[in-house]
């Protein structure tokens, strides 16, 4: 038997269902040498103290203090990775303006390899420094600038899928920011999956590549299809935008006469390894339709509250059956921080739930589900990323991977208070949910290895 490379003793808190808390008080999880969880002990078990003495002996254990608590890494399953440079800009410009305004002119600037050196290596550090443990990226139409890209997340030690955009429609998008044709973005598209795949990464890879058209309006008939038959070929993950505004839809209306995700699924894109962006707009019959192709939905509260004129009705999809993570959509939402998408959500949900106009009653205001909880948000931001991913992250189970924030509570800087004498488990799950940023979090963990933080000189076990 291989002892554990490390030992956890402390108090940690996942969701193993959708709105269900587990509190694992002053438990011990062991991870072994390959970065996944060995086992999870509560203080009862019988092996439990044997484990801690044994670690202690070996020099593995790290006891948590007990204003501090463990969680799962937070998952973000839609950022633009070059769009960090315009985070917080521009977002009172409709959509379809802010692209060809601000948006094709800053990615176009990732031809400059330095330039894209600098930016991907200052965006990782942050999201890691910000809990972003498993990212899924599109990056620019640049081939070396996404080599770039998945490289800096293999040396940051960030769980990453990467994918290079593919676009080639001359009437959506701008002559220089563009693939040249179906046939190169495709090649393109096709070398990127083959060179990130021969990354040395050993059994388990840390970044992976994703098939990743834009979304319907800037991509031709033929590079969907395409990109689809690729998808089939690869078994790659699949990313790219659905529903997301008023003026995507109508497009897609027109120009297919279907729905984005019924197009989607034409072209064969709709997998279970699919991921769809925002998806406002996906009616009961597209719900159904993803839940049995198996693919999912990236929900971004925050950016839809700008370009989408529309609340992504979660719970309908969750109960169809879809799966449904979070994502902050850099820079369409101008916050790098999971937890305030977990915050955005349940704003959003409430908001959708009991209605808005204030000139109807209460009976005819809203849609009288239930809004989400915080333990709902939590969930998606873990777990429920885990599974749209199709992958052992976000718990704290048995052979998954141990990828895992600290979070400390009563620190100067932040507004996570902890009060021994009035807050219970629960409520101190509810507050870090709720109060927790980027000030709270002590150590990084991806894959049983603690990243270093942005400030820190040196990484400890």
């Amino acid at each position: 038997m291989i002892f554990p490379s490390l030992v956890i003793q402390g108090t940690a808190f996942h969701t193993p269902e959708r709105g269900r808390i587990d509190v694992i008080e002053n438990g011990a999880i062991a991870v072994a040498p390959d970065g996944t969880i060995e086992t999870v002990l509560h203080p009862e078990a019988g092996e439990y103290q044997a484990l801690i003495d044994a670690a202690g002996s070996r020099g593995v254990l790290m006891r948590l203090d007990p204003e501090s608590y463990l969680i799962p890494g937070l998952i973000d399953l839609h950022i633009h990775a070059p769009q960090w440079p315009q985070l917080g800009k521009a977002l009172d410009a409709p959509l379809e303006e802010w692209l060809q305004t601000y948006t094709f002119p800053l990615e176009a600037k990732f031809a400059d390899l330095e330039f894209a050196r600098v930016v991907y290596d200052d965006l990782v550090r942050t999201l890691l420094a910000h809990g972003t443990t498993t990212a899924v990226y599109f990056g620019s139409v640049d081939f070396q600038a996404n080599v770039i890209l998945a490289q800096t997340c293999l040396r940051h030690g960030q769980r990453a899928l990467v994918g290079k955009v593919a676009m080639d429609h001359v009437d959506q998008c701008p002559d220089y920011y563009r693939d040249e044709s179906a046939v190169s973005a495709l090649e393109e598209t096709r070398r990127f999956i083959e060179t990130v795949r021969q990354m040395k990464q050993g059994d388990h890879p840390l970044v992976r590549p994703a098939i990743t058209p834009r979304f319907i309006p800037s991509c031709t008939d033929t590079l969907l299809q395409s990109l689809g038959a690729l998808a089939a070929q690869t078994g790659c993950h699949v990313q790219t935008h659905c529903s997301e505004s008023d003026w995507e839809v109508a497009h897609v209306r027109e120009r297919l006469g279907q729905t984005d995700a019924e197009a989607l699924d034409g072209f064969g894109l709709l997998t279970d390894r699919t991921i769809l962006a925002h998806s406002n707009y996906i009616t009961g019959s597209d719900m159904r339709l993803l839940a049995n192709r198996g693919s999912a939905v990236a929900h971004c509260p925050l950016s839809n509250a700008y370009f989408a004129n529309a609340v992504f009705p979660v719970r309908d999809a969750l109960d169809k059956g879809v799966d449904v993570g979070l994502g902050t959509d850099i820079s369409g939402g101008f916050s790098p921080s999971i937890f305030d998408a977990v915050r955005c959500a349940l704003v959003a949900s409430r908001h959708a739930c009991s209605g808005t106009d204030p000139l109807l009653t209460p009976d005819d205001r809203g849609t009288a589900s239930e809004p989400l909880s915080a333990a709902d948000s939590f969930w998606l931001a873990t777990a429920g990323g885990g599974r749209s991913l199709s992958s052992p992250i976000g718990l704290f189970r048995s052979g998954y991977h141990f990828d895992a924030l600290c979070i400390r509570s009563n620190s100067p800087q932040s507004a996570f208070r902890v009060n021994a004498s009035l807050d219970s488990p629960v409520d101190v799950f509810e507050k870090l949910v709720l109060t927790s940023d980027r000030s709270c979090i002590e150590h990084v963990w991806v894959d049983g290895k603690r990243r270093v933080l942005e400030g820190e000189v040196v990484a400890k076990p």
